[in-house]
């Protein structure tokens, strides 16, 4: 029996790494009926254990309003009562489902009692934790510290695990599928409701969800698209409108792959250490150079026309990345002077940055940005 239930337990490990998104998972409804994930895609998601008896339980009432808020935009809070943490959800799914009726008015679905943690867990927080392991509390808080100082007493390590760590811990999950962050019970409930305005915000989450992309598809960019990418950019605003700039988009493979040449017998040792170098242009399939005035000026407004070139791209399902590197190398080259004088650039412009643009073939992770630069004069 011992070997069996080992076993079961090695089967549902193996299922739940498997999952490739959150939509290969299904739960339990409060009335034991099988729910797919699947169900929910094109919404926002907000995943939350929670208890009845906690003292975080009064987040029900801003979970509540939070999905009266954006509800018609397209969130969706899922519910999943859990009794590890201090046995604070006794009861039945029924008995906890009006309890939450009656005290808060919940509207949002609950799901059954499930485990989070352990062997037992359910394998949708499995997923979910590897998704996003635990960040840490903000010891400058007290519920934060408090919290700190409670567990570490029972594990000096608890910090360095992903397991869930007490009542009300949420996931936001994007439209797509994606994990996008963690919240432990003692964060602001204000930035969650920030992450869930730019995560139901088309241009917001567009925003948000853009990386630089360094790994692509061999796959050109149709043509219809770069178009419009084009277009979104020199919408961008300029002063006065002078639109200052020069665009001009390569899509001739043979001409990335001769100027490509030029850079490899320039720099032999670099391409050899790259085992994955297709190009100089981050192995993009197609590049957009964007030109400014020789004699200065300019240079904020094509600023501007690249932000709205590279947020065109991604809500296009293409990657981008801004590049000086090769713009340094073909001026300093004089073997890049075919490359240049195709480009047809005139007299009295120069090349200022390009940006590789094509399918991508990774995900990068966000990279932390430093908020504390951001002051309200108030």
């Amino acid at each position: 029996m011992k070997r069996m239930i080992l076993c079961l337990m090695a089967l549902a490990g193996v299922l739940t790494l498997s999952a490739q998104s959150i939509y290969d998972f299904k739960v339990k409804d409060d009335v034991d009926q099988d729910v797919s994930l699947s169900d929910y895609k094109g919404k926002v998601l907000l995943i939350v254990n929670t208890a009845t008896r906690c003292g975080f339980t009064p987040q029900y009432k801003e979970l509540e309003t939070l999905y009266e808020k954006y509800r018609a935009d397209g969130l969706e809070i899922l519910d999943f009562p859990c009794n590890q943490f201090g046995e604070q959800a006794p009861g039945s799914i029924q008995e906890i489902h009006q309890f939450c009726t009656a005290n808060f008015n919940i509207q949002f679905p609950q799901f059954d009692k499930i485990d989070v943690n352990g062997p037992n867990a359910h394998p949708l927080y499995t997923w979910l934790k590897a998704q996003k392991g635990f960040g840490g509390f903000d010891v400058n808080d007290q519920r934060g510290k408090m919290m700190d100082n409670m567990l570490r007493k029972r594990d000096a390590d608890y910090d360095k695990k992903s397991d869930i760590k007490w009542n009300f811990t949420k996931f936001l999950v994007s439209r797509d599928g994606k994990v996008l962050k963690r919240y432990e019970p003692t964060d602001n409930m204000g930035d969650v409701e920030a992450d869930v305005m730019m995560a139901v915000n088309p241009v917001l989450s567009n925003i948000m969800a853009r990386r630089s992309v360094r790994k692509y598809l061999d796959k050109p960019v149709e043509h219809e698209k770069l178009e419009v990418i084009a277009r979104a950019g020199i919408n961008a605003p300029s002063g006065m409108n002078r639109q200052p700039w020069i665009v001009r988009v390569v899509e001739d493979q043979k001409l990335i792959a001769d100027v490509t040449e030029v850079y490899k017998q320039a720099n032999e040792e670099q391409v050899k250490r790259d085992r994955d170098f297709k190009n100089m242009f981050r192995n993009a399939p197609n590049i957009i150079c964007v030109c400014t005035p020789a004699g200065g000026g300019g240079e904020l407004d094509a600023g501007l026309l690249g932000e709205n070139i590279m947020l065109a791209a991604q809500a296009m399902g293409l990657g981008t990345c801004c590049l000086g590197g090769p713009v340094r190398f073909l001026k300093s080259n004089d073997k890049c002077k075919f490359f240049i004088d195709r480009l047809d650039i005139p007299a009295d412009y120069q090349l200022n940055y390009i940006i590789a643009i094509g399918y991508p073939d990774e995900q990068p992770d966000a990279k932390p940005r430093d908020a504390s630069k951001v002051k309200f004069i108030k």
